[in-house]
């Protein structure tokens, strides 16, 4: 079965629907969206959908590699990065039109006033390994 990364954004992509910032949000609206989340999450697993799942903090940094006996070099965070990736669902799912529905209702978590959030989601299938006689 084919996989799908769900990628959330906290700001740079396109905007949502309901675009009161997270700051401005009741704690009841916030454990209202974060419950809609678990709860969606436990149901993924129960149906052996989900395969990976987690939120990411506002921070980061870029690292790279420098060469053999030399530390990584680390710059950032840079704005370009923490700005968009917010956190992720990683499923697997029968269908595109599968992870289409799933992303369309992860999209409808609870936001400001208990309406839906009408966030953006990027959709992206997992590549898979190329086939044994390749090459």
């Amino acid at each position: 079965m084919p996989k799908y990364l769900m990628l959330e954004h906290y700001r740079g992509g396109r905007p949502a629907v309901n675009q009161v910032p997270m700051d401005q949000l009741t704690p009841d609206e916030w454990n209202a969206h974060v419950q809609y989340m678990k709860d969606m999450e436990q149901r993924l697993l129960a149906s052996g959908e989900l395969v990976s799942s987690e939120a990411l903090s506002m921070d980061g940094s870029w690292v790279r590699f420098d060469g053999e006996g030399r530390p990584p070099v680390v710059d950032g965070p840079f704005a370009e990065t923490k700005d968009l990736i917010a956190g992720w669902m990683l499923i697997e799912v029968d269908s595109y039109d599968g992870a289409l529905e799933l992303a369309s209702e992860l999209s409808a978590a609870p936001w400001a006033g208990g309406t839906p959030l009408g966030e953006w989601l990027e959709l992206r299938e997992v590549m898979g390994a190329p086939p044994a006689d390749a090459g």
